[in-house]
């Protein structure tokens, strides 16, 4: 069945709205600011997690973009994400570096522990199949925001059907790819960062 003309433009808006970068910055700073004893020390664990962890990947994918080594900042080819990947890891163990050394709440140091290695999960997988991505970090996010704020959170699983849905749409991802990317986020995300609270 033919999806209706304004469904790749609607999935589209959806995986730029609950992009991977968006929701890593949200949860991270969100985390940051509940588990810092002050605001200010809030904001600066929040500007270092989310710079580290979706920031600088962010801007060197936009950047990869611009200068044609990739089609565009969500690298639709496997092959081509692998570089982009593995950047993102060590951006993000610079962050996890950081926060230990300053000394940040120890639940935050977890999550960034818990993106590194799902982040890594994820780029191992990707050497031989196109997992969703953005499934992977919305069922993570979800599953980590229920563990921190609130068991009513758990309900955001539908908007990782939503996010799931688009990327199928688009034509970016099999339903296969999007189940797996889901179950990735949700199991490992969710699964080692209880271990920090």
């Amino acid at each position: 069945m033919t999806p209706p003309p304004t469904a790749p433009r609607l999935a589209r808006v959806v995986a730029e709205v609950f992009a991977p970068a968006v929701l890593v910055s949200v949860v991270t700073i969100a985390i940051s600011l509940a588990s810092s004893p002050t605001v200010p020390a809030g904001l600066l664990w929040a500007v270092v997690s989310a710079g580290f962890c979706a920031g600088f990947p962010i801007w060197f994918l936009a950047r990869g973009a611009r200068a044609g080594r990739w089609d565009t900042h969500h690298v639709r080819d496997r092959k081509d994400r692998l570089l982009p990947l593995s950047v993102a890891l060590g951006s993000v163990l610079v962050g996890l570096v950081l926060l230990l050394a300053g000394g940040a709440p120890a639940v935050l140091t977890g999550l960034v522990l818990t993106m590194l290695v799902c982040l890594a999960l994820a780029t191992v997988v990707t050497r031989w199949w196109k997992i969703s991505l953005h499934a992977a970090i919305a069922a993570g996010t979800v599953a980590i925001t229920a563990l921190t704020f609130g068991s009513w959170w758990w309900a955001g699983f539908a908007v990782v059907a939503v996010v799931g849905w688009s990327r199928v749409v688009t034509g970016d991802h099999t339903v296969a790819q999007v189940i797996g990317g889901a179950a990735l986020g949700a199991a490992f995300g969710g699964g080692l960062y209880s271990l920090f609270l």
